[in-house]
């Protein structure tokens, strides 16, 4: 014991309801999280308002219940499906009838391989929303190319072996070297 009297005895026990009651109140107070792990069993259908997912622990035998409203799955650029690895924004909720605990999620992000999709399917919606993937745009592609681009490091050996090998099996090959940084805080922004 912590030496404090507890708040209740055998003649005046808390009914279930007020234990509930309490435990909402206490959990309430943690406010927003974000929290990471692997997502098993998606339940969700497009005539429900709700969507039911839960939400696994990647180190541990642990989980957690996720309430999200569906239409916010429904636009995620990827859909979700057991085993992708999120993250969630959300925040405790305790059903004081039902003595259950879960998080109200409000918003979710793919991690690691699902979040480089993710950036992938928005950088693809993005393109074709300016019509970029229109057929007419598009030309054919030369049988062999009239100028070939290198973008390597000044006198690096990378270019004296591609220009040497180039050489010798194609002869008529024109390149078009241009030298930058290939290391160092000047790279990004010179290649």
């Amino acid at each position: 014991m912590t030496g404090q009297p507890p708040k209740n005895s055998p003649e005046t026990p808390w009914s279930v309801a007020q234990v509930n009651d309490s435990v909402k109140k206490w959990i309430e107070r943690l406010g927003w999280l974000w929290i990471e792990g692997q997502l098993t069993q998606v339940n969700m259908k497009p005539t429900w308002k709700l969507s039911y997912l839960t939400l696994r622990d990647t180190q541990q035998e642990m989980s957690l219940q996720l309430t999200a409203r569906t239409d916010l799955l429904r636009s995620m650029p990827t859909p979700l499906k057991d085993g992708d690895r999120v993250v969630v924004c959300g925040k405790p909720a305790f059903y004081a009838g039902r003595g259950s605990f879960s998080m109200w999620v409000t918003e979710i992000r793919h991690v690691g391989e699902g979040e480089l999709l993710a950036k992938i399917e928005r950088l693809r919606a993005l393109l074709n929303s300016e019509g970029l993937f229109d057929p007419e745009r598009k030309l054919p592609l030369p049988y062999l190319p009239r100028r070939v681009g290198l973008i390597t490091g000044r006198r690096s050996a990378a270019e004296r072996d591609v220009l040497s090998v180039a050489k010798d099996r194609w002869p008529a090959v024109n390149f078009r070297v241009i030298n930058t940084a290939v290391q160092g805080p000047g790279t990004v922004p010179e290649v």
